[in-house]
């Protein structure tokens, strides 16, 4: 599992799922979860009937402003489908954060800005992140914020309590829509 490895190189710790959580996902759930994997990216991502939820996206180092990640969301794009992920907030300290967001909404992502999404970590302490997505249509933030939850239950919570012994990421605590 040499991808598990280069995702864990490069996430925080506390967004990273139990390599045989992943393992699982892909073999109990292969028609909807899926990865792919090159010498240039690897990808893993749900795909629903009505939206695609992107778990991991990593462009190896050696690969990077080459277009490739752009190539990637593109494909996916072409599906049709409202895309979702979860991104990082900018933080001054963490550089990668600023080149990822810029990355997302140069490819016509938009941050969710009434979905205030807080998991926990492990041990109980919150994280905040955003709720990022690209639609060929309009779409309402309360249709958004169901396929998150969606992606909470399915995939982020997908034999969670044999993982970790709790719920990893409970919708109805760690989702909140803002009025």
């Amino acid at each position: 599992m040499q991808w598990y490895e280069k995702l864990h190189d490069y996430f925080p710790e506390h967004e990273m799922k139990d390599p045989h959580q992943l393992v699982d996902l892909l073999e109990e759930k292969d028609d909807v979860y899926h990865i792919k994997e090159t010498d240039n990216y690897i990808i893993l991502y749900a795909e629903f009937t009505n939206f695609i939820f992107i778990d991991y996206l990593l462009v190896t180092p050696h690969s990077r402003s080459r277009g490739i990640g752009t190539k990637v969301l593109s494909t996916l794009k072409q599906k049709g489908k409202m895309i979702l992920l979860e991104a990082e907030p900018d933080d001054p300290d963490y550089e990668d954060t600023r080149k990822r967001l810029a990355f997302y909404k140069k490819n016509g992502f938009k941050k969710a800005e009434r979905i205030r999404y807080a998991p926990e970590d492990l041990e109980g302490h919150e994280y905040p992140m955003h709720v990022m997505y690209w639609s060929p249509v309009e779409l309402e933030e309360e249709i958004i914020m169901g396929r998150m939850e969606k992606a909470c239950k399915e995939i982020h919570n997908f034999k969670s309590k044999q993982y970790y012994g709790k719920i990893l990421v409970d919708p109805d605590t760690a989702l909140k829509l803002k009025h």
